[in-house]
């Protein structure tokens, strides 16, 4: 039996089954979507998003990527749906990512992290390929109130397998002495570009497409050579503020190594040296804090140029340098420098780190040893306060017994006019029983107030 015909008697079975069971599945379904997770759908929509409308040679194509900053990103979203009203055309309510159709003109919207790209293609016959933009032929005022800074402008000219490209024709479009051209996917394509801003403000990149197999595969080769680009601009970002701020940590590593020095010697006073070191560390943290997300862009970027490189396996033309010479020649230096001041920076702040806990160990060492000093003092102190104390008691018992052997004597005194005795003798009887009460009753209170 063939798969057809029993693809047809699982149908005609599928046809014919109970409605209850078919109506069984019913919740089953309404399960899954109360189920579903708020960011399902979004993240399906973004593994078809980012990519180029399919187009064949010969095509022109502008790209600019402009650089903003958080208050200019909506700004972007509103102009490039302020483009699209203007031609009647009708944008995606939301995203980061559209692509429409102006007339003869393909509009690709693109916003990123750090940037957006506004790609502008038009297919059809051209004479010159760097002539006029494509961008031009969009209204002026709208060019105009383009947000953010222009951190890349390309023109791209894409041929037909047909086009012969001679020397003298190249020539008029760059500067062959630095020109870069090498085959990439296989020989199917052949660029060129001296990847210089132009009198007209552009670079430009010449595609000769001899053997790609359909117009996806020209859109896709285009894509990944404008992002390859792209990225390798903004990799370069990171380049004059790790130049610029290089001066400052040396000097903050000559501080260090100084006070690392007056440390050792310990010559300095350790809380003025403390203060110097938090005030080190303090402008460490903030060089770290300005510098950590272009630092680690710049690692994220580099790795993207590095993929799109392997990507479009650019081989050699004999006596043009390639894309990857050209790309890894100067990008590879300016992504080690990056890393270079980063480890510094990294470096820097763990080794005043450790010198702030050797000061801290030393000033707290030295307030331990002060503390000890106190309470031996302290101590000596209470010992003759006690002893003192013993002093006062024994005296206090003698005063004391004074004032009740004289209480005595008044009364002894009283005494002798009604019974006849003997005054001092009494009082000399009574005078040691009295002292002795006394020094009893004394230790006794004192022992009811000792806690121990």
């Amino acid at each position: 039996m063939s798969s057809f015909a029993s693809s047809r008697i699982e149908s005609e079975k599928l046809a014919s089954a109970p409605v209850v069971d078919r109506l069984a599945l019913e919740p089953v379904s309404d399960l899954l979507s109360r189920r579903e997770h708020p960011l399902r759908r979004a993240l399906i929509e973004e593994l078809h998003v980012r990519r180029f409308p399919s187009f064949s040679a010969p095509t022109r194509i502008t790209q600019l990527v402009m650089y903003e900053g958080d208050d200019i990103a909506a700004r972007s979203r509103q102009c490039a749906e302020a483009l699209c009203a203007r031609y009647g055309a009708t944008s995606p309510p939301k995203g980061r990512y559209f692509s429409v159709r102006l007339r003869d003109i393909d509009f690709v919207w693109e916003s990123h992290t750090e940037f957006t790209t506004w790609s502008f293609i038009k297919s059809g016959e051209f004479e010159h390929p760097f002539e006029r933009p494509v961008l031009y032929e969009l209204p002026h005022d709208w060019i105009e109130s383009l947000p953010g800074q222009t951190i890349r402008a390309t023109q791209v000219a894409v041929v037909g397998r047909a086009t012969r490209l001679s020397s003298e024709q190249l020539q008029t479009f760059f500067n062959m002495e630095e020109a870069v051209c090498c085959d990439v996917l296989g020989w199917r394509a052949r660029i060129w570009s001296n990847f210089r801003v132009h009198r007209d403000g552009f670079g430009r990149l010449l595609i000769h497409d001899r053997a790609c197999a359909s117009a996806g595969d020209t859109a896709r080769l285009v894509q990944r050579l404008q992002e390859l680009g792209n990225y390798r601009n903004m990799a370069l970002l990171a380049l004059p503020v790790a130049q610029s701020l290089s001066p400052e940590l040396s000097k903050m590593e000559t501080k260090l190594a100084s006070l690392t020095r007056e440390i050792a010697q310990g010559c300095a006073d350790d809380e003025q040296l403390f203060h110097e070191l938090s005030r080190l560390s303090a402008e460490l943290a903030r060089l770290i804090e300005d510098t950590r997300y272009r630092m680690s862009a710049t690692r994220a970027y580099a790795q993207l140029v590095g993929d799109r490189l392997r990507d479009l396996r650019p081989r050699a033309v004999p006596g043009y340098q390639t894309l990857t010479d050209f790309t890894e020649r100067r990008l590879t230096p300016a992504v080690r420098t990056c890393e270079s001041f980063e480890q510094r920076l990294e470096d820097l702040s763990q080794r005043a780190a450790f010198s702030s806990s050797l000061i801290r160990t030393r000033i707290e060492t030295t307030l331990a040893k002060q503390s000890r000093d106190l309470l031996v003092s302290m101590n000596q102190r209470t010992t003759l306060q006690l002893r003192l104390q013993q002093t006062v008691e024994g005296l206090s018992v003698l005063a004391i017994s004074y004032y009740a052997i004289g209480i005595l004597g008044y009364v002894s005194k009283a005494l002798a006019h009604v019974v006849l005795v003997d005054v001092n003798l009494v009082l000399g009887i009574v005078a040691p029983m009295v002292v002795a009460a006394v020094w009893v009753g004394i230790r006794a209170v004192r022992r009811s107030w000792d806690p121990s």
